[in-house]
């Protein structure tokens, strides 16, 4: 292992974090329809678990309505089941050629819920980025050990890593900032 596949190896990790962050976010429900609440959601079909967006077509008509239309109308039993099992606080209203799910407007009390929500989020990309961290300094350390870098070679690197660290944990708390005033917008 080189020190150039140490720090590539800790960009694609704080990459995945601050990915995983933002598909956390588009799912939180805000008071607006977004197919991002339920594609994720897991339907049981023809014998196995797959994702909603496997299955159907999911669509947003307007900002209060999500519609999910099945390729086959003989899952629309099992998706508005998994909806419901899903726990997501929609109604599925089942008309027989689609399943409307109506999203309705956010109380003050429920605000201040998901701006919990979007901090515990953040706070485990923080985590994510922590160990990605200090699985590159160890990884540092065993090229240093092996003899393969210098000790200022391990100096820079480690510079370099807290920056990049820095930087994603930056990006972390704007992302949560701008997700907070988000929620908060009535």
């Amino acid at each position: 292992m080189s020190l150039d596949l140490v720090l590539k190896g800790l960009e694609d990790n704080l990459k995945k974090a601050l990915d995983h962050l933002h598909d956390d976010y588009a799912g939180l429900q805000i008071g607006r329809a977004s197919a991002a609440l339920v594609e994720r959601v897991m339907v049981e079909v023809y014998g196995s678990m797959q994702p909603l967006k496997a299955v159907a077509n999911i669509s947003v008509p307007d900002a209060k309505t999500i519609q999910i239309q099945p390729w086959d109308r003989g899952t629309l039993q099992s998706i508005e089941k998994g909806i419901q099992l899903a726990e997501i606080g929609l109604n599925p209203q089942n008309d027989g050629i689609v399943i409307r799910l109506n999203v309705p407007a956010l109380t003050e009390e429920r605000r201040r819920e998901l701006t919990k929500v979007v901090h515990k989020m953040a706070e485990e990309a923080k985590i994510g980025v922590r160990n990605a961290r200090h699985e590159s300094m160890d990884k540092l350390k065993g090229l240093h050990k092996a003899e393969q870098i210098s000790d200022d070679q391990q100096k820079v690197a480690e510079k370099k890593i807290q920056e990049k660290v820095d930087h994603t944990n930056t990006e972390i708390d704007s992302a949560a900032r701008n997700k907070e005033a988000d929620v908060l917008k009535v």
